[in-house]
């Protein structure tokens, strides 16, 4: 018997319709892209395992999908290295490529291999799959899509003002009212484990602050504890954990909070200026809010960090996020090059869309005209008309065979097809199409010699 197949867990099919409502989002996303000047660019799917280890902290590494290197890959491994079954040493052996974790490593890669070619400020656009060994749930999976709009080269904070925009303008697109930009800045969080006493432990810090959504305040002081934060220090930290208020208030707090810390006040200082900014300008359709308690656990990330939150009501994680990374590129040898960038949670936000209804209900009409086949003589009319409107630019089909007319009309249902034509014997005697209306059940009726007239009634 043969085995019944599968796929991994975590991967998902799309069907035709499924396909159509990404597309949807794509073609929004990437048409913001382009107004706000980004540019495209892509990347190979997989990269040398050095350039992507090491990037991501140790939870990160843990989550990068290694592809075995061809051929007997266990022949080049000593009896020694194989003996002590340990996987840290045994992987370099027997892998030398993996599977990209993110766009933004490969695209600060990207950068240094092609500084030459390029024209900094480099402001580029990716969309492409990523892969991750995560936990499958919902909204959680291992293998999406991506949406990054990045600039590197430049540290004027008027890129993080046009990335909240740009968050603001796709969203709006999308009739995705009421998400809510967070934002905070690591010069924070390392001027706050700076005066709590905690600076030598600032990444277990920011991991472990990072997860306050998922684990509650318990699980982040146990988490803290387990990585050798004293409670003296977690102590003072804990009123930052339900910090409130006005975007202004919290801003004042902080600045008294961090008063004794250079990096702290810097922080501060660039997170208010980019609130004011945006208060200034507006948005159209988006919140913005200080999230103290933000961290995104990727240790590249220096300056601001974004954070975008379904509209309230809807339980699902984030569907975007970012931020600002000072010399990404240095770890590939090219120094002092800054960037910012943001991500567009696309397989997150098709399910928001898809549970709050905000899909265009046209969206599934894959086929505009379908033509009945009566038979070989009237088919022939009908691939006659079906390649006049084709060129035309509309959707348009002929039924394969001459089946019952019952089993092609329901095929018609099924695709959602709002205009079915009918070319029979006699309409081919006198020259004429029939067009029904499925949604209305009327009828009209048309010549084949001047199929423009059908074309401009559409």
């Amino acid at each position: 018997m043969a085995q019944k197949p599968s796929i991994p867990k975590g991967t998902r099919d799309f069907s035709p319709s499924e396909i159509a409502k990404r597309n949807y989002i794509f073609d929004i996303v990437k048409k913001h892209f382009q107004t706000f000047g980004f540019q495209p660019i892509e990347t190979p799917s997989f990269e040398n395992s050095q350039t992507l280890m090491g990037k991501y902290g140790d939870e990160g590494d843990r989550l990068i999908f290694k592809i075995l290197n061809s051929g007997d890959y266990l022949n080049k491994v000593n009896d020694e290295v194989y003996q002590q079954k340990d996987s840290s040493l045994l992987t370099p052996k027997i892998s030398e490529k993996a599977l990209r974790y993110d766009l933004t490593v490969p695209f600060a890669r990207y950068v240094v291999m092609h500084q030459n070619e390029i024209d900094f400020p480099f402001k580029r656009y990716q969309i492409q799959p990523v892969w991750r060994a995560d936990r499958p749930q919902k909204g959680r999976f291992r293998e999406f899509f991506q949406c990054d709009a990045d600039v590197v080269g430049s540290d004027s904070l008027l890129q993080e003002i046009e990335l909240v925009q740009l968050y603001d303008a796709v969203f709006t697109n999308l009739k995705l009212t009421g998400a809510t930009i967070k934002l905070n800045n690591r010069k924070i969080l390392a001027g706050i484990a700076e005066v709590i006493g905690a600076k030598e432990r600032l990444i277990d810090f920011t991991v472990a602050l990072d997860k306050l959504d998922k684990i509650g305040v318990e699980g982040v002081t146990k988490e803290m504890l387990e990585k050798g934060i004293s409670e003296d220090a977690i102590q003072k930290a804990t009123p930052l954990f339900s910090l409130a208020g006005t975007n202004t208030e919290q801003l004042k707090v902080l600045a008294e909070l961090l008063k004794d810390s250079e990096e702290g006040k810097k922080g501060v200082e660039e997170l208010t200026f980019i609130i004011k900014a945006v208060e200034k300008l507006g948005l159209q359709s988006a919140n913005l809010a200080i999230d103290v308690t933000l961290a995104r656990g990727l240790n590249y990330y220096t300056g601001a960090i974004f954070e975008v939150a379904a509209p309230s009501g809807v339980k699902m994680g984030s569907i975007g996020g970012g931020g600002r990374y000072d010399d990404l590129t240095g770890i590939f040898g090219l120094k002092d090059v800054s960037g910012v960038g943001i991500s567009f949670g696309l397989d997150r936000i098709y399910l928001v869309l898809e549970e709050l209804n905000l899909f265009p209900e046209e969206i599934n009409k894959s086929l505009e005209i379908l033509c009945v086949n009566f038979g070989d003589n009237e088919a022939f009319a009908a691939l006659e008309l079906v390649t006049e409107l084709r060129k035309n630019g509309v959707k348009a089909d002929v039924y394969p065979s001459a089946v019952k007319m019952q089993k092609q009309m329901k095929y018609a249902n099924k695709r959602n097809v709002p205009y079915v034509v009918l070319i029979g014997e006699q309409e081919l005697l006198n020259g004429d199409f029939v067009v029904k209306n499925m949604e209305k059940g009327d009828q009209q009726t048309y010549k084949l010699s001047n199929v423009s007239e059908f074309i401009a009634s559409l």
